[in-house]
């Protein structure tokens, strides 16, 4: 089907294409920072409920090293704080990325439906490319 689209319906084709791995990209990094935050917030709650005094761990690389209470919560609040802001950064790139895939879908069938010349979009429609 591709070798019989026109060039510039080709060249929107693989726009798409590249927007759909985009996409899918920034929704695997989008889970893996919600379960990542999710885990840090889950430790943060348990932690607010330890006695400040119970003797603490962290990990280091294979390590387990000791570590102060307020040390190992000022750590993990730094951590979801980051991550809460990572997560909102991502949804926002999820939402421009399917912003532009539909918009760019949008423009495929319209040029697909409205034939190989492009002719709809009158003179100023080749501007936008």
């Amino acid at each position: 089907m591709q070798g019989n689209l026109p060039p510039e319906a080709q060249e929107k084709l693989e726009e798409l294409q590249d927007l759909q791995e985009t996409a899918q990209q920034v929704a695997a990094q989008k889970q893996q920072a919600e379960t990542t935050l999710n885990e840090s917030q889950t430790a943060l709650d348990a932690l607010e409920d330890i006695d400040e005094e119970t003797e603490m761990y962290r990990e280091v690389g294979q390590l387990l090293v000791s570590t102060e209470y307020d040390d190992a919560y000022e750590n993990l609040e730094e951590k979801v704080e980051s991550l809460e802001v990572r997560v909102e950064q991502l949804t926002k790139q999820e939402e421009r990325v399917r912003d532009q895939f539909e918009s760019l879908q949008q423009e495929l069938q319209q040029m697909l439906q409205g034939g190989a010349g492009g002719g709809p979009m009158g003179p100023g429609g080749a501007g936008g490319a």
